[in-house]
C-alpha cells in the first residue's frame, strides 16, 4: 500500500485431523438471488482476470490480490474455469518470484526490491495481501498444485514469524527504512493471512500468532498519531484493520475476553464506516476514484461479513447496500476498468452475492 504514498507439514495428512474444529463460514447464510449484482460482479471479474491473467501487466502486486480472491469466488458459483486459471497463473508468477527472492520466502511485490536483489525496502504488509490470494487460489487447486502454493504461503508465514513478529504480538512491516516497529497495516494484514492459512492448514502454530496479532491490535490506538494515521490514510486504515477482524473472528470469539475486546475495535470501525457513508461521496476527505479513498469500495466487506456475526445490528447489511450503489454508479458510469476501487468493490461483490465464500476453505471446497 505504500507505492501510492512516495513514497512442514503434509496439508493431506492434516486434514482429517483438523477438519471437525474448523467452523464453517456462512453457515446458514445462502448466496443472493440478485441478478442485477451478480451482472455487475462478472462484469468486473471479466476486467478482473484478463488483467491478472497478463503477465506483462502493471500495477502493484497487493491491487491484484484482491481481484485474484474475488475470482475464486467467481469460479465457485459460475464453474468457469477462466476465472480459476487467471487465479492459478497469477499465483505461479508469485511463486516464480517468491524463489528468487531476498530474504528468501518474501514475495515480490512489483515495486522495490526486485527478485534478485539484496536491497532496497520489502514489505510484510502488502505481501501478506499476496500471500490471502495465494491461498485462496490453493483452496481451490488439488495434488502437488496445492501443496506448492500452501507451501509457498508457509515459507511467507515462517520468515514473518521469525523475523517480524514482536514479542507484543504486533508485527512490523518487513524492511521498511521507516520504522521497525510494530505497524497497524502489516499487523492487520498479516494477522489476516495466518487465520487464512491456518484454515487450510490446521497448524496451531499460526493460529496462535494471529491470535496474538489480535490481541495487540485490540489494545492499538487507531487514532492517534503514528506512521501512515487515520487523518491521512482514512478508509486503507480501516479496511486492513478489519481484515484481522473479518478473517479471524470464528476464532477469535472462542476467547471471551479477546472478543470482547476485539468487538470494542470492530464497533469503533463501524462507526467510523457507518459515519463516511452518510456523506456523499463527493463530499468525503478521501475521495472514492483516487488514492487511499479507493478502499471505500472494501468497506461494505466487512460490513456484510458482520452483518452475520452481529446480527441485530441491521444498520451493517443496510448501509453497505447503499453505499455498494453509490460506488456503482461510479464504476459501471462508463466502461469498467481494472482500478483499485473496482478491485476492493469486487470483494464488496463476492461476500454480499455468497457469503462466506472469500474465506472459503480446501474442506469445503472439497465439499461442493
Amino acid at each position: 500500500m505504500k507505492i501510492l504514498a512516495i513514497r512442514i507439514v503434509s496439508v493431506g495428512l492434516l486434514l482429517p485431523v483438523f477438519a471437525a474444529m474448523l467452523p464453517l463460514r456462512g453457515a446458514g447464510a445462502a448466496p443472493t438471488n440478485n441478478a442485477a449484482l451478480r451482472a455487475r460482479f462478472l462484469q468486473l471479474c471479466d476486467v478482473a482476470a484478463a488483467k491478472v491473467a497478463d503477465a506483462d501487466s502493471p500495477g502493484p502486486f497487493f491491487v491484484d490480490s484482491y481481484a485474484v480472491r474475488a475470482l475464486c469466488v467467481a469460479y465457485d458459483t459460475t464453474g468457469n474455469q477462466k476465472y480459476l486459471d487467471a487465479c492459478r497463473a497469477w499465483s505461479d508468477r508469485m511463486i516464480n518470484d517468491q524463489e528468487r527472492m531476498t530474504p528468501p520466502g518474501a514475495y515480490y511485490m512489483h515495486y522495490n526490491r526486485k527478485p534478485g536483489q539484496t536491497n532496497g525496502d520489502w514489505y510484510s504488509a502488502d505481501s501478506s495481501s499476496i500471500g490471502m490470494a495465494v491461498v485462496a487460489t490453493a483452496a481451490r487447486c488439488r495434488g502437488a498444485e496445492r501443496a506448492r502454493l500452501l507451501g509457498s504461503a508457509e515459507k511467507f508465514a515462517d520468515l514473518v514469524i521469525r523475523n517480524y513478529v514482536k514479542p507484543s504480538g504486533g508485527v512490523s512491516d518487513g524492511l521498511w527504512r521507516e520504522s521497525s516497529d510494530a505497524w497497524w497495516c502489516s499487523s492487520g494484514l498479516f494477522g489476516s493471512f495466518l487465520f487464512n492459512l491456518y484454515a487450510n492448514t490446521g497448524n496451531p502454530r499460526y493460529l496462535k500468532t494471529a491470535l496474538g496479532v489480535t490481541d495487540w491490535l485490540n489494545q492499538w490506538d487507531l487514532s492517534k498519531d503514528q506512521p501512515f494515521p487515520l487523518s491521512q490514510q482514512g478508509p486503507a486504515m480501516i479496511f486492513y484493520v478489519m481484515e484481522n477482524y473479518s478473517a479471524g473472528w470464528p476464532y477469535i470469539q472462542k476467547d471471551e475476553v479477546l472478543k470482547q475486546a476485539a468487538l470494542s475495535k470492530v464497533h469503533w470501525c463501524f462507526d467510523w464506516i457507518l459515519e463516511q457513508q452518510c456523506s456523499p461521496v463527493a463530499d468525503r476527505p478521501w475521495p472514492p476514484a483516487k488514492g487511499w479513498g479507493m478502499k471505500f469500495g472494501g468497506l461494505p466487506f466487512h460490513e456484510y461479513v458482520f452483518s452475520h456475526y452481529l446480527s441485530a445490528d441491521k444498520r451493517l447489511a443496510e448501509n453497505a447496500d447503499a453505499e455498494m450503489e453509490r460506488l456503482a454508479g461510479m464504476v459501471f458510469a462508463g466502461k469498467p476498468k481494472f482500478t483499485q476501487l473496482s478491485a476492493f468493490l469486487l470483494m464488496s461483490y463476492a461476500e454480499r452475492l455468497d457469503p462466506g465464500a472469500i474465506y472459503r476453505s480446501i474442506r469445503e471446497t472439497s465439499r461442493r
